[in-house]
């Protein structure tokens, strides 16, 4: 008999850990299965025994301090699918979803087990000034302001945000903000409200 896979369901919506508690019994077995209604309620000494964890979007910037060093492992349920969100993963589960692409996303999540591409692997690598200009961007700095404090000229910014955009494949600020914290950088803290 196979190792039971050991996952982690931190979720506040009780239906949704008791529905997504039954599709992975069904039809993922072998599963143990753990249920937090809080991050606070997660045993903390156990935490690197788990397989998976599956957690909100709130509770991955909210805590991200603690799922960064575990992205490979976090599955982030958000709602429906958006083509502008880094999801090409197998990372992000859309709870919204039928049930049957839900178990689809589960199957192709636990098929690349072992193989897990994160965001930008399969894309060229952000240059430095790339990076700086990323991290002003989902900090809420305007174009002009970014190329103030740069100091490089308006064109130049917009030149750094098309290749961002094209290389990452990411075309909104929701999007880039979520894949900086994933990628670890900007924090949740560091973004403006």
């Amino acid at each position: 008999m196979p190792h039971p896979r050991r996952i982690v369901i931190i979720l506040s919506d009780t239906l949704q850990s008791f529905g997504l508690q039954h599709i992975l019994t069904d039809y993922f077995p072998p599963v143990e299965i753990t249920l937090c209604d809080c991050f606070a309620r997660l045993n903390k000494e156990n935490t690197d025994t788990f397989d998976y964890y599956f957690t909100s979007a709130d509770n991955f910037v909210l805590y991200a301090d603690f799922f960064l060093p575990r992205k490979n492992k976090t599955i982030v349920l958000t709602p429906t699918p958006n083509p502008s969100c880094p999801a090409n993963n197998g990372l992000y589960l859309y709870p919204d979803a039928s049930p049957e692409t839900i178990i689809e996303q589960l199957q192709l999540l636990f098929a690349q087990e072992n193989t897990f591409n994160l965001p930008g692997e399969n894309n060229k690598e952000l240059s430095q000034r790339e990076t700086d200009v990323l991290q002003l961007i989902v900090k809420g700095i305007t174009n002009k302001e970014i190329a103030d404090r740069l100091n490089i000229s308006l064109n130049t910014v917009l030149t750094h945000r098309k290749n961002i955009t094209a290389k990452l494949a990411i075309k909104t600020v929701s999007g880039l903000t979520f894949y900086a914290i994933m990628n670890g950088i900007i924090s949740g803290d560091e973004i403006k409200l």
